[in-house]
């Protein structure tokens, strides 16, 4: 069971909002606003016992399904038949199932429709380049798209990690008001980065050589698995620090 994400309508975002006249409307979502929407809608989960629920962060077992299975796929036929077309189609169509899967179960289709559309562009770039490698290679734009607008993210004093975590641990957005906060979800968030770097330092060496096989075999190691590694090692070092009784007793 998973930890519901607070009502944001506390009076702790109201201190990024400034004061409101009674009955004045908004002139549009607030920061805290928008924290709080990217939080409820990451599929990120608190259990009960407090840690991160990792398998639910990733999608459960059908998101895990759903990301690996097009990419492996593809690898597998391509391996052992070496005809381009025939592993993009067997890729398309498991993307395809995964789909129409969602549609009979009637679950959201959001993860189901954004990974065949990505198959489908992975393909038709492989395709008209005649490369199998080249199936990855969208890939490695996304991933240096993340790397930068996370980067970016600690540079701008909002960490990744803090507007994914805030909410889930009722801190909303004051944890910016506390320096050793900052500080621990930008370490968090440097963590993920990692896991992003490391992806790209393993698979393009690989993709620069050509090994279909061993490109496809790492992709679907450090893609979900690695990354929900990352977000469980990020959720644990930003943690809030636990005052005990003998400081508090000392500071009052």
């Amino acid at each position: 069971m998973s930890h519901p994400i607070e009502d944001p309508d506390a009076p702790r975002t109201r201190a990024d909002e400034g004061a409101r006249p009674s009955g004045e409307q908004p002139a549009g979502p607030t920061a805290s606003d928008l924290a709080m929407q990217y939080a409820a809608k990451s599929g990120v989960r608190r259990t009960e016992s407090g840690q991160i629920d990792v398998l639910s962060s990733v999608g459960g077992v059908q998101g895990l399904a759903e990301s690996i299975a097009p990419g492996l796929v593809f690898t597998i036929f391509f391996t052992l038949t070496r005809d381009l077309t025939v592993s993009l189609v067997a890729a398309l169509a498991v993307a395809a199932v995964f789909t129409v899967l969602r549609l009979v179960s009637r679950t959201p289709l959001t993860q189901a429709l954004a990974g065949l559309v990505g198959v489908a562009f992975c393909a038709i770039v492989a395709q008209r380049t005649g490369n199998a490698e080249d199936f990855f290679l969208p890939g490695f734009f996304i991933n240096g798209g993340y790397i930068i607008a996370l980067a970016a993210s600690v540079l701008f004093r909002w960490p990744f990690a803090g507007l994914l975590f805030g909410f889930i641990r009722n801190e909303g957005i004051d944890w910016r008001k506390d320096p050793a906060r900052v500080r621990a979800y930008a370490t968090a968030t440097w963590i993920i980065v990692a896991v992003l770097a490391l992806r790209l330092a393993v698979q393009v060496p690989l993709y620069l050589a050509g090994n279909v096989a061993a490109l496809g075999s790492t992709r679907v190691a450090m893609g979900l698995p690695l990354y929900a590694l990352g977000l469980w090692l990020a959720w644990i070092i930003s943690r809030p620090r636990t005052v005990t009784s003998e400081e508090s007793s000392g500071s009052g």
